[in-house]
């Protein structure tokens, strides 16, 4: 055998070294990029819920929440206030699920049940307060997207889901 015939059978092995490295990369990356996503998802659904929990534990900061979503005017200065930090860290975690989804880390089907309660809680008397006084706080594009939401038809939030609750208009 001589060293042409040498040299041309390495650069074939080399070559299919090459290709076969790059599938196994190839693979790998799709199996970080499924575990990132799945991640993105956990880490969205918990921040809600790290929000959302003390309503459902303490009776007194659910009556906040609830109250604040519907008539801010019948809470004290103090409860407002809290009605507000709460407002801030739902939305908060609302607009990084909302990143999640813009930059593919969210599952479409998932991003639809979340964007469905966001469409219902921005339309409440206060959320939309609070995001007239403080939205400057959101990033331009998260502001655009609740901007461009269209109105529901039967505002569905903790505040009135029962139907019991005084709604706009009633």
């Amino acid at each position: 055998m001589n060293w042409d015939a040498i040299n041309a059978i390495s650069q074939l092995i080399s070559s299919i070294a090459v290709v076969v490295s790059v599938l196994y990369l190839a693979v790998q990356l799709r199996g970080s990029t499924r575990v990132a996503r799945v991640a993105a998802m956990d880490t969205a659904a918990g921040a809600l819920r790290d929000v959302t929990k003390p309503f459902m534990e303490n009776a007194e900061l659910g009556r906040v929440w609830r109250t604040g979503l519907e008539n801010l005017a019948a809470l004290s200065p103090e409860d407002q206030a809290r009605f507000f930090h709460a407002a801030h860290q739902f939305l908060k975690a609302l607009e990084t699920i909302h990143y999640h989804y813009v930059y593919g880390l969210l599952d479409t089907q998932l991003w639809e049940g979340w964007r469905e309660l966001l469409h219902h809680y921005v339309e409440t008397p206060g959320i939309h307060f609070y995001l007239s006084r403080r939205g400057a706080v959101f990033s331009e594009r998260f502001r655009k997207f609740i901007a461009e939401l269209e109105p529901v038809q039967e505002r569905m939030t903790v505040g009135n889901l029962l139907g019991t609750e005084n709604r706009p208009g009633d």
